[in-house]
């Protein structure tokens, strides 16, 4: 076992960038953003319940708020990479975080089901996506050895804000209606634009004349100039490919006990503030979860990828058993089942991002998140909707959370298909293929995310 942690101490990647310094600042602006994108996204299940009664709808046309929210938040991951790789993380982010604000604001004005689609999904989507990846990309890039704890101690305000969101959006439910508690998210959603104001300032890693200082403009250059910003050539790469498919699938099931096990909690026979309570303690654990896997995968005892398929294919059971758990009418049952669902899903969540950099190689961490996130979007847009198209043909919920978990389980099993899977130590990171001229520096994205000095 000794031997196998000095050897993932040495890791291919482990001289490539700096561990720490700013970067901690830059875990404390990650940490509040996520707060307010995922803590966020996993608290509107409270609203769930409301928007079916006020606007007379199935589950399945409610579903889609939050489905189109966290499809456009993936599907224009790339769009802010591409953006931070041209003119620099902290405007994205900036940006960003206005329209995640603004979103909401428009949100609490709806009178159709169609403007929440537009607003809490599309504007409100497209601010995330700007924010999200950006950040994850800058801590990465400021961290080697200590990148898993990182990102999990980051992390961990997702579990917080799940905690005190869902008895929070309850409350405000309570007492200022669904109009009006959207309007104070809206406010809330604001708060990442300052985050966005930590990230240092960058140099475009193009220059906008560049090329054409340089020779003649032409669509040629232009389309290489792209595919340099979006990463491109990770789509020709056997192990990104791998590792996206499987991060798609678990995708596909992750996300639906937040957005219905408060309404199936209800279903069940408990109280709303009962049904809140589950998600807080699930969010509890899931604190927990991010830290104790970002801490045990940094000391090298485990490759990181076994670890991220042990806590999936835990999190998939878990799942599986939410409605078993309620089928007596157990409400501790229910609680404690939640529990250990919350700190499995927490603990993959970490590893699914440090991942990134061991798949695709430091320097191309920003594109590879962008075309990660673009991907499994359609998983994203799925997922829930399918859950809720169960809970209409079946009347309750047992068939959404047992094919959710199933999901999970299959994107474990896709996983242990990547090349060197099998290995005790971790293969070298494939370096990124050069689509500008030779005499150009090709590190993009990691000079559009390391700080300056």
């Amino acid at each position: 076992m000794k031997r196998i942690r000095a050897k993932a101490e040495k890791r291919p990647d482990a001289a490539e960038g700096p561990d720490g310094g700013w970067g901690w600042v830059m875990v404390a602006a990650l940490f509040v953003s996520t707060s307010l994108v995922f803590g966020l996204m996993r608290a509107l299940g409270v609203f769930f319940v409301e928007f079916v009664h006020y606007f007379e709808e199935t589950a399945q046309s409610i579903s889609w708020i939050s489905s189109i929210g966290l499809a456009c938040q993936q599907f224009f991951s790339p769009l802010a990479a591409a953006l931070c790789n041209a003119y620099g993380t902290r405007v994205v982010v900036m940006t960003g975080g206005f329209m995640a604000g603004l979103g909401f604001i428009l949100a609490s004005q709806a009178t159709t089901l169609l403007h929440l689609y537009l607003t809490m999904g599309v504007i409100s989507g497209l601010g995330w996506g700007m924010v999200f990846s950006p950040l994850v990309a800058t801590v990465m890039a400021n961290f080697t050895r200590h990148r898993s704890l990182a990102v999990g101690v980051a992390f961990t305000s997702i579990g917080i804000s799940s905690f005190a969101f869902n008895p929070l959006f309850q409350w405000l439910l309570d007492v200022y209606a669904w109009r009006g508690a959207l309007l104070i998210l809206g406010g809330l959603s604001l708060n990442i634009v300052p985050c966005g104001a930590l990230v240092r300032s960058q140099r475009p890693s193009i220059k906008p004349n560049e090329e054409r200082e340089n020779g003649p403009f032409s669509c040629g250059t232009m389309l290489r100039r792209v595919s340099s910003y979006l990463e491109l050539s990770l789509l020709l790469e056997r192990p990104y490919v791998t590792y996206t498919l499987a991060v798609t699938l678990l995708n596909v099931g992750y996300f639906v006990p937040y957005f219905h096990l408060v309404a199936h909690s209800q279903h069940a026979g408990f109280s709303e503030y009962q049904a809140a309570f589950v998600m807080s303690a699930a969010g509890a654990t899931d604190i927990l979860g991010r830290v104790v896997s970002g801490w045990t995968s940094d000391l090298g005892y485990f490759r990181l990828i076994h670890l991220l398929s042990l806590w999936t294919t835990l999190a998939g059971v878990f799942i599986m058993l939410l409605p078993v758990s309620s089928l007596s009418g157990s409400y501790p049952a229910l609680v404690a089942i939640s529990l250990f669902y919350g700190f499995c899903s927490g603990a993959l969540t970490s590893l699914v991002f440090a991942a990134v950099p061991m798949v695709a190689g430091v320097e191309r961490v920003m594109g590879a998140l962008g075309l990660l996130q673009l991907i499994e979007s359609g998983a994203g847009l799925l997922g829930t909707p399918l859950s809720g198209l169960l809970r209409d043909l079946t009347g309750n919920y047992t068939a959404s959370f047992l094919v959710a978990g199933s999901f999970l389980i299959l994107g474990t099993l896709t996983m242990a298909t990547l090349p060197h899977y099998f290995s005790c130590t971790d293969p070298p990171p494939p370096k990124r293929r050069a689509f500008l001229n030779e005499n150009k520096d090709p590190h993009l994205a990691l000079e559009s995310t390391n700080i300056q000095t």
